[in-house]
């Protein structure tokens, strides 16, 4: 049987360990006699799964103790009408709201967020096609904004933020890290709100997780569902209503599983290898072609482009014959798309790297 390698960019793949322990578990969990999506969530085997998951999660990016995580429905997109719900009634009205607007999903943010706020786009990156993150230097800032919105890791565009931004006064940063949280190293301290969506590097679609400050709790608009306001969903431990049990189950094995790994820290080296060996094969020649500026290239989510695009749909025949699914670029952009996510093991790209020598002609 041909080996598979994954390169989706979400519902992305999962440790092979951890869906052989699901496996395993599917049945009876524990000797419980119960499957995990059997119990109730206020149980105590649920509520033992629960505890685990947050108490590694904290250890893994080192979440300061008066921040919040709380598990959540509505994924990633859902948080961009949660986080303004929550957030624009720590300012006096009418408040703003400032985005940099980096690609496709800063993009979404900044529509849905202007439902509940003025927005203001104090940087963007549209004029150059979203190939960079526009130097802080360019930015113009809103003072007293309610936050500033970022999105981190752009799935799509496949820019990353190199840097961490520095702002004036008490205005919060809230990070979408969604397609590359637990990849690297990151500060939680400068962020007020971290969230994301669990598809791409923490478990199956339908968790998000939500790190947020305790003094930003609080806040929400009258207008904002019991169910998503962030301080009472923190109140009841995230049991205010019935979360994902399953997903916060299978995102409680993953922590696990990097912290058996060697933390974040092990993690994000194995990530620099991978991105640079991707890399490293698309620029090799002009056969293909990766746009965003090197400082700024994703190591998560890396687009690129054959310089013949008549020769698009042979390339992606071929990659599947060998194994290598899932490459076909975002609708919105084109393209191929190949995702580097922590579950990718090195030789899935040493067999893309492979792919790419031999359909260009290198070997």
């Amino acid at each position: 049987m041909t080996q598979i390698y994954n390169f989706s960019a979400g519902p992305a793949v999962l440790p092979k360990e951890v869906l052989q322990e699901a496996a395993a578990d599917m049945l009876d969990w524990h000797g419980s006699g119960l499957s995990v999506m059997e119990m109730s969530h206020r149980g105590p085997e649920f509520i033992s799964i629960y505890q685990a998951a947050v108490r590694d999660l904290r250890l893994l990016l080192n979440v300061p103790a008066n921040y919040k995580i709380l598990f959540l429905q509505g994924g990633g997109l859902g948080e961009n009408a949660i986080v303004p719900m929550n957030l624009v009634g720590r300012v006096p009205a009418p408040a703003t709201i400032d985005f940099v607007h980096t690609g496709s999903w800063s993009g979404k943010s900044v529509k849905e967020a202007a439902r509940y706020a003025r927005v203001n786009v104090a940087a963007s990156g549209e004029a150059g096609r979203f190939t960079t993150v526009p130097p802080q230097s360019e930015w113009k800032l809103t003072p007293g904004a309610a936050y500033l919105h970022l999105c981190t890791n752009e799935t799509i565009d496949g820019v990353e933020y190199n840097f961490v931004p520095e702002l004036a006064g008490d205005t919060p940063i809230v990070a979408d890290m969604s397609s590359h949280i637990l990849s690297r190293v990151i500060d939680v301290s400068k962020y007020g709100v971290i969230f994301a969506g669990a598809q791409k590097n923490i478990g199956p679609a339908g968790l998000t997780v939500v790190i947020v400050r305790e003094d930003l709790l609080g806040h929400a608009l009258p207008i904002c569902p019991s169910a998503f306001d962030w301080s009472i969903v923190a109140a009841h431990d995230s049991m205010y209503n019935t979360p994902p049990t399953y997903g916060i189950y299978i995102a409680g094995l993953v922590f696990a599983h990097l912290l058996r790994q060697g933390g974040v820290a092990a993690m994000e080296q194995r990530n620099i290898a991978k991105a640079g060996l991707l890399y490293a094969a698309l620029d090799a020649d002009d056969f293909y072609q990766n746009r965003v500026a090197k400082d700024c290239r994703s190591r998560m989510n890396v687009p690129f482009y054959l310089r013949d695009e008549a020769l698009n749909d042979k390339f992606l025949a071929g990659a599947k014959a060998r194994g290598l699914l899932q490459l076909k670029g975002h609708k919105s952009v084109g393209g191929m798309r190949a995702s580097l996510y922590n579950a990718m093991p090195i030789e899935g790209v040493q067999a893309l790297v492979d792919y790419l020598n031999e359909f260009a002609g290198r070997t």
